[in-house]
């Protein structure tokens, strides 16, 4: 017998969140894997800007890009005891709780309930959510999976209030779980590794389909020293091309989706086998779709060829892990790139038609031990390459190679307690990198001129 299954995307909460193409990617695709399985399945995404109860309830939309990204509803709640010295406000990113508690009504009927989560500070969202359910749906199981419950599972095991946290990766640990706690057969269970056999993503779940996230690929052949890619994927999995496309096709014209944002760790490696052909079968099939990449490209594979292939294909957001400019740096948090190799793709990139609005390259800063001097001539390296720096607040993450360092580097106590995790909190900042110093380097990256491409891009701050 077919069980409810209700899937929830949580708020966040913190000092700031902008949706840069945001989606419970990971909870979708287990919620198509369930269907498979005969189960029926629902969605609460509790960050849904379209959601017709909060749209009712606050009077208007939040404010939103035609590429498929924008702001989330906003609310200023009370900051957690341990964030009270941060001169900033502490907010819920989302639906109302009112507005919540309405859409939970709605599945008086649930089996069981799967909640996902994402940053490790970002859990007194979860919390909260799985609280409510506990208050409505009493005796219904509560599964925790995502980041954090893989990153902090002790953590979570301990205080999250689920009935069972799930670490790593869920597609075979929902199936058992499900076969475990209520006896239902695995009609449908595909080789984990194959990454082709998986259903498509519940996206049909969701009141509008604005974007949709794809993924050609899991794991990455780097191994960058304050990455989690490791510790959920121990080796670099890749799709079949033509089976990626058959999916942006899918959505395109089955649902009308325009915009797609790529949500691989390392989309151009071995381009090759993989991003040429794909991109090859996209103009083939007259795809007139547009796509961004929020997680960053690698550099080292940007030729001339490739940058007229991705400009041609629709690539309209190119983002870089540059993360330094300094040699010793880069070669201890994974030798990914070097300086030349970042000059040489912006000047590729910009004989293909790209302007410089158009290539962000984010920058590391806040680092264990990192000098404020590195990230602003870093800063300067990126301007005359002719590109936009982004500036990425380092968050430490349990597990990595650079969490030692972190642990020992950091004013509070991250071992302990995850909202220290925040990248808000700058927590390895030291006597030379502090909040001043940090402040600056945004003013000055603003301040960039305009008139020179600098400015009327796609934002990366909020």
């Amino acid at each position: 017998m077919s069980k409810n299954v209700l899937l929830i995307n949580p708020w966040i909460y913190d000092f700031a969140a902008y949706d840069f193409w945001l989606k419970p990617l990971g909870l979708l695709y287990l919620g198509g894997l369930l269907r498979a399985n005969h189960h029926r399945i629902s969605c609460i995404d509790c960050l849904d800007p379209y959601n017709s109860l909060m749209l009712q309830k606050s009077g208007k939309a939040s404010k939103r890009h035609a590429y498929g990204h924008g702001r989330f509803f906003r609310q200023v709640i009370e900051k957690p005891s341990c964030l009270e010295a941060i001169d900033r406000s502490y907010c819920r990113y989302g639906m109302d709780p009112s507005v919540f508690r309405k859409e939970i009504a709605r599945f008086s009927d649930t089996d069981v309930v799967l909640v996902t989560s994402m940053m490790t500070y970002w859990y007194p969202g979860v919390f909260d959510v799985i609280k409510i359910l506990k208050e409505m749906l009493p005796g219904v199981p509560v599964i925790l999976g995502g980041k954090y419950a893989s990153l902090c599972h002790d953590h979570a095991a301990a205080n999250s209030g689920a009935d069972f946290a799930v670490r790593g990766r869920g597609e075979k640990q929902i199936l058992e779980l499900m076969r475990s706690v209520f006896g239902e057969d695995i009609v449908f269970n595909p080789e984990e590794d194959d990454l082709d056999a998986l259903p498509y993503p519940a996206f049909d779940l969701l009141g509008r389909i604005d974007q949709v996230p794809i993924i050609t690929s899991l794991g990455c052949p780097y191994r960058c020293s304050y990455c989690s890619s490791h510790l959920f994927y121990d080796r670099h999995m890749k799709r079949n091309p033509g089976k990626v496309a058959d999916e942006i096709e899918y959505w395109h014209r089955r649902f009308g989706v325009m915009d797609f944002s790529f949500y691989d760790d390392a989309l151009l490696a071995d381009p090759e086998s993989l991003i040429i052909p794909l991109l090859h079968d996209i103009q083939r099939r007259n795809l007139s779709c547009r796509f961004h990449c929020p997680n960053g490209l690698h550099v080292r594979e940007i030729d001339a060829p490739l940058s007229r292939l991705l400009f041609e294909s629709g690539f309209k957001t190119i983002r870089f892990g540059f993360e330094t400019a300094n040699f010793e740096a880069q070669r201890e948090t994974g030798g990914k790139v070097r300086n030349e190799e970042l000059k040489r793709a912006v000047a590729h990139l910009k004989e293909a038609g790209y302007k410089t609005r158009d290539i962000g390259v984010y920058l590391l800063c806040g680092l264990p031990g990192q000098q404020a001097r590195e990230v602003e001539e870093s800063i300067d390296f990126v301007v005359r390459c002719g590109a936009r720096p982004v500036l990425a607040e380092y968050s430490p993450i349990p597990g990595t190679p650079m969490w030692p360092e972190a642990v020992a580097a950091s004013i509070f106590d991250i071992q302990r307690e995850p909202l220290y995790h925040n990248n808000t909190l700058l927590c390895c900042r030291n006597n030379d990198f502090s909040y001043e110093a940090y402040r600056g380097m945004k003013e000055r990256i603003q301040a960039l001129p305009k008139e020179n491409g600098f400015g009327n891009g796609t934002s990366d701050s909020n």
